[in-house]
Formats: structure tokens, C-alpha cells, sequence
């Protein structure tokens, strides 16, 4: 079933004249480009958004795998803090910053000749809470994979038997997501976020979050990593604290993508 879906996916993408894939170095984007770019060969471009939101790592490492596996990809920049809806950071911050992106890619691809923006929203995609894919509707933005029917799982496994690297990349999103609903967004704010993260990256963890609340910085891992974690407590309190945070928890509920968004899914929107 999985390898019907691939040629589904290849037909859908012959069917384009030539597409803009917005490209961010995770596995879905990856492989959607990795596809197109053996469908459409040099009528398929990606492109990736350098935002302050992203972390640095994850922009270069997005980067080197496309020069690893040969495939085209331009850079441009978005600035989130020019737009006070976005730094608000209401449960519609991904609609304002998806919006503004599907602006900069569509201005992007109409400059360059190429005639569909698509991106890698999966089957998955469809059950969390996310406004950003609303916005990608609204301005015209396709999702072949989600056409198709491809979950997260079928494009691991698919990238895989490709030989993408980052076949197990785990998910990432943006920097924004580690802070709660209605707690206005700083510089300074995202810098101790993603340094807080670099520290536990540098200790071997890769699936993990710190939300950030205040002066407490929450941090979660999957649970079967709590063990790994507590063994090095006073390295990760002694670095989050210089970091900047009075606090440092564990969440006993683990890692779990998207865990702001479950207060939205309790009281609703």
C-alpha cells in the first residue's frame, strides 16, 4: 500500500508544470523534494524560510542534507518580529506566520516560473490543532502528501529505502510553540529557549522540548529517557540556569509534540 501511494504521489507531482516545495530539512519536506526533484528534475525547487523562530542549528543542518542528496535549495528571509500579530502570540500565531511565509514563497515562485507552491503536510497532520494549515489553504499552498494519503510513518520508512539521512529526524517546530498562548514573544525570550535546548542536545538527548514559563523552564523528553535525564540533573539545572531560568522541571507526562496546544483542546479556541 505504501509504495501505491508513492506512485500516486509521482503522478500527482507529474501532473505540475514545476512547484516550489517549502523546504525546512525535516523528513516530510525532504522526501516530498527528493520525489519532485526525481519527477520534475530541474522544474522542482525548494526553498527555505531563514526565520528568527527557527533555530540556527536547524536551518544549517536543513542545508547540508539538501547538498548531501544533490537537490536544489534557495534561502530566503522572513522576519517574524515585523509583525505584531505573530509576537501577540494568540492561538492564531501560526495563521499570521504561515500566512506571511505562503506570501514570501508564492511572491518567490512567480519571480522564478514556477507555477505551484506545495509543502509537507502529511495525513497525520489532520488531527492536532493547527492554523497555520488554514492559512496555507487560504493562499493557494498544496499538500501532496496529504493528498495521497502518506502518514509520518509510511514517509519514514519511504525515506528510508531512499537513503535520506534524516529518514528518523524527530518532528521540530518553531521556537514560538515553547511559549504559552497569550505571553507576548521577545528576542531574548527565543535566544533562552534554544540555548536551554542546545545544552540538553549537547548531552545526547534529540527528542525534547523546553517550554517556557516565566522564570520555569519545563522540559520534555520521552519518558524511557527520564532515567538518562535525572543522571544528569545537576549538569542540565546548572546549564538552564545560566540560560537563564530560576527553575527547572521535568513534565512526567513526557515528550509530546504540540502539548501547548492542550489547553486549547480543553477549553476550546
Amino acid at each position: 500500500m505504501t509504495h501505491g501511494k508513492l506512485e500516486l504521489l509521482r503522478q500527482r507531482l507529474s501532473q505540475m508544470e514545476s512547484i516550489l516545495v517549502a523546504y525546512s530539512g525535516g523528513v516530510d519536506s525532504t522526501f516530498l523534494l527528493k520525489v519532485a526533484h526525481e519527477v520534475l528534475g530541474r522544474r522542482a525547487m525548494g526553498v527555505l524560510v531563514s526565520s528568527p523562530l527557527i533555530p540556527g542549528y536547524e536551518q544549517e543542518e536543513a542545508l547540508e542534507i539538501a547538498r548531501a542528496l544533490g537537490l536544489p535549495v534557495d534561502v530566503i528571509a522572513a522576519d517574524a518580529f515585523d509583525d505584531t500579530r505573530v509576537l501577540e502570540n494568540s492561538p492564531e500565531r501560526c495563521y499570521f506566520c504561515k500566512a506571511n511565509i505562503c506570501r514570501l514563497l508564492k511572491a518567490y515562485a512567480h519571480d522564478h516560473g514556477l507555477g505551484t507552491v506545495v509543502d509537507g503536510t502529511n495525513a497525520d497532520d489532520r488531527g492536532d490543532y493547527r492554523p497555520g494549515q488554514r492559512a496555507a489553504r487560504e493562499c493557494g499552498m498544496q499538500s501532496p502528501l496529504l493528498e495521497v494519503g502518506l502518514t509520518k510513518a509510511e514517509i519514514r520508512s519511504l525515506a528510508r529505502q531512499m537513503g535520506l539521512p534524516n529518514w528518523d529526524k524527530p518532528s521540530a517546530a518553531c521556537l514560538a510553540s515553547r511559549v504559552p498562548y497569550g505571553t507576548p514573544i521577545t528576542p531574548e525570550m527565543l535566544t533562552r529557549i534554544a540555548r536551554a535546548e542546545q545544552i540538553l542536545r549537547d548531552l545526547g538527548f534529540q527528542e525534547l522540548r523546553v517550554r517556557h514559563h516565566g522564570q520555569v523552564a519545563r522540559i520534555e523528553v520521552p519518558v524511557e529517557h527520564f532515567e538518562q535525564l535525572l543522571e544528569r540533573r545537576e549538569e542540565i539545572v546548572s546549564g538552564l540556569k545560566a540560560a537563564g531560568y530560576a527553575y527547572v522541571t521535568l513534565d512526567l507526562l513526557g515528550f509530546r509534540s504540540g502539548s501547548m496546544n492542550e489547553v486549547i483542546a480543553a477549553n476550546g479556541p
